[in-house]
């Protein structure tokens, strides 16, 4: 078979069309056809199928049937992703156990290149108007990368981590997404400041118009490693009334990644007691957050 224009005019290397491949599952795409990572790539047929036979037996991707997904080797590579999965393993059951609390979405966030947070992990979904495919309007999948001076995550985060990263942020500019968006650095530091002293985030629309969002830091006695987010469309009351939850589920998480300190070894467990019926969990499963480039 001939090879497509594209690869005809300008040769790529093998290094080149595996890259191709493996940004085909960019986008939450958790498994592709053959036929998809060839449209998706714009690889010929004979290289795609190539490069997916080497990429399975190095175990980059796994072939489950005539479908293709990301492979654990994906996650072995560099302390960083096993230190996620890691984290993600610990997180899930807290993060289910929170959603069925509240009945919200719920979405564990790491600061990613110091100006981005990436999803992890999420349980449940935003609730959906007939005909609306809520969680397409508002990408909130895992894997989804947001600027952090514009999300609760992100506050919490830079809350609790370095002034240098503050400072990065804020040298980076501070792109509105909405008109709700904090863009003044004497502002948005201030509102650091509060998040400090509050011990939670808040996102008032500033990313998204219409949804928002309050967050809590993942953290012992130094800075934070990583946040927990409730989302919900609507007001920020139900997610002040839940705020105990929150830093519950975070408190847990800590506890199962370290263990329990001295001053914690006695105290009784977070209650996460559910309280409305929550709405249908969702808790998708996939590695999207090992791609480190354009989610969105």
């Amino acid at each position: 078979m001939l090879e497509t224009a594209l690869e005809a005019d300008a040769p790529l290397s093998l290094l080149e069309k595996a890259e191709k491949v493996l940004a085909a599952f960019d986008g939450g795409r958790g498994r592709l056809s053959l036929t998809e990572i060839i449209h998706r790539s714009g690889l010929s047929r004979s290289s795609a199928h190539r490069i997916l036979d080497q990429l399975v037996q190095l175990r980059w991707l796994d072939r489950e049937g005539r479908d293709y997904r990301l492979g654990l080797r994906m996650l072995e590579h560099g302390g960083l992703a096993a230190h996620h999965n890691r984290l993600i393993r610990t997180a899930i059951p807290h993060l289910d156990a929170l959603h069925e609390a509240t009945g919200k979405l719920v979405q564990l966030y790491v600061l990613d290149g110091v100006t981005d947070v990436v999803c992890l992990e999420r349980a449940g979904s935003l609730p959906q108007s007939v005909g609306d495919a809520t969680d397409r309007a508002y990408p909130v999948r895992i894997g989804a990368r947001l600027p952090a001076h514009a999300t609760a995550a992100g506050k919490a985060i830079l809350a609790f981590g370095d002034k240098g990263d503050i400072e990065q942020v804020v040298a980076a500019g501070l792109r509105p997404r909405t008109h709700r968006t904090v863009t003044r650095p004497d502002v948005f530091c201030s509102e650091l400041s509060r998040v400090r002293t509050a011990q939670i985030a808040y996102d008032r629309g500033e990313t998204f118009s219409g949804l928002v969002c309050s967050a809590v830091p993942l953290r012992g006695a130094g800075r934070a490693v990583a946040a927990i987010s409730l989302g919900s469309l609507g007001g920020l009351r139900p997610l002040e009334l839940a705020a105990p939850l929150l830093h519950g589920a975070a408190r847990a998480i800590w506890r199962d990644l370290n263990g329990p300190g001295r001053a914690a070894r006695h105290a009784p467990a977070p209650d996460v007691t559910p309280q409305d019926a929550a709405v249908d969990r969702t808790i998708p499963n996939l590695l999207g957050w090992v791609r480190s480039d354009s989610w969105m």
